[in-house]
């Protein structure tokens, strides 16, 4: 849960950013278009969000797995959260949790459906902000695990904002 609320942390100082202009507290990359007034104006309600991005990872006990040298593995724990979260939390947030990873894995070839999706910008945006509270496991900022993730959502996001103006 620690995760989950790092997560929430990064969403709420990169919204009050980019809604009041107040000075990040948190560190940063940030790509033009997370500014794009679309992305902030199609989010899911902020109690739906805040449920989701601390609980988002809820079934990872569940589906915890280590392979033969010894590294852990989470094999569909989207799915698992979703399941369990549809047990003892909002149905929105639960479905949220079942596409948490969908930003992460997204193809060009599926950018136009996902964009379509009414949940594309609160996935997209708290993807983001996952990516940033996991920096410091990666070796911060600068690791080159971070800026391979960072790529991915910035190519994305370019995409992705486009298609919602």
């Amino acid at each position: 849960m620690a995760h989950g609320q790092s997560v929430h942390d990064y969403f709420l100082d990169l919204k009050s950013h980019v809604q009041s202009g107040s000075r990040l507290r948190l560190e940063w990359k940030l790509p033009e278009w997370i500014l794009s007034p679309a992305l902030w104006s199609n989010l899911a309600p902020e109690t739906i969000l805040e449920e989701y991005q601390v609980f988002h990872d809820c079934g990872k006990p569940y589906c915890r797995t280590t392979d033969l040298e010894g590294r852990v593995h989470f094999p569909d724990h989207a799915a698992w959260s979703e399941a369990i979260w549809n047990q003892v939390g909002t149905a929105e947030a639960a479905r949220l949790m079942g596409m948490d990873m969908d930003v992460h894995l997204l193809k060009g070839e599926g950018v136009a459906d996902f964009a379509a999706r009414p949940e594309a910008a609160s996935l997209l945006i708290t993807g983001f902000c996952e990516v940033h509270a996991n920096a410091a496991m990666f070796g911060g900022i600068e690791s080159t695990s971070f800026k391979m993730k960072w790529k991915h959502l910035d190519r994305r996001g370019k995409q992705i904002s486009k298609l919602l103006l």
